[in-house]
């Protein structure tokens, strides 16, 4: 298990869209502190404070769909060029190479969303510390469910890389978790607009800070499952397929 995860570190670390991504992500810390002074502004010109969405929550879809990516990209390549076949000569076992790969990704992706997460977090509240700016926020708290669905996304990105053997397909699947299903749930009649919502990601997210129908530790088990299965599936086909 220790090869196999060094292999994989190397690879993350080696391979151009790891930087890529981060580097996408972390424009989320730019955004933010462009964010907040332009609400500064506008509150300045008002005379008045303003409320307005807080930076780490607004621009989080940046982080989110960037380390999504990063899980996709993570084993369709090597599906793609044929260097699978190497990796599971060096590692036959496939639910260790999974498993490999599941750790290689969620640390990184876990450690990006923390530090971008929570500088973006710092900054807006430090330019906003003249009270012109109210970002509506309970505390440092609330960027748990941010940080945790970064992570979870780049899982399932991995899954869905694993199960459909396709960058464009898992792309888009995940692309669909995280943008099309919000969609739909507001057009379903009450109460499924509401059910539908209450687990679907954007929800679960506030949900982890207290700010959501199901209780925090609910929603972190649900938000953990949009990893798990994809991950359980992935690794399913995986083992049912020739190379």
């Amino acid at each position: 298990m220790r090869a196999a995860l060094s292999a994989e570190w190397v690879k993350m670390r080696s391979v151009p869209a790891t930087a890529q991504a981060v580097g996408v992500a972390t424009l989320t810390i730019v955004l933010g502190l462009v964010w907040t002074l332009y609400v500064a502004d506008v509150a300045e010109d008002r005379g008045r404070a303003v409320s307005a969405m807080a930076p780490e929550l607004g621009f989080l879809p940046l982080v989110q769909i960037s380390m999504a990516v990063l899980g996709v990209l993570a084993i369709t390549p090597e599906y793609a060029g044929g260097q699978i076949r190497s990796t599971l000569a060096a590692v036959p076992s496939r639910g260790r190479l999974v498993l490999a790969k599941a750790v290689a990704v969620g640390g990184v992706t876990l450690a990006t969303g923390t530090v971008v997460i929570l500088a973006t977090y710092t900054v807006g509240r430090v330019l906003a510390g003249d009270g012109l700016v109210d970002y509506r926020s309970d505390g440092l708290h609330t960027v748990a469910g941010p940080v945790l669905s970064v992570a979870v996304l780049a899982l399932a990105g991995l899954g869905l890389g694993l199960a459909t053997r396709s960058t464009a397909g898992g792309i888009v699947t995940v692309a669909g978790l995280l943008f099309v299903l919000p969609g739909i749930a507001a057009y379903l009649p009450e109460p499924w607009n509401e059910r539908l919502s209450a687990v679907l990601i954007r929800d679960l997210t506030s949900a982890v800070g207290g700010d959501g129908t199901l209780p925090p530790w609910a929603a972190v088990l649900a938000l953990l499952a949009y990893a798990v299965i994809p991950l359980a599936a992935g690794h399913h086909l995986m083992r049912r397929r020739d190379v």
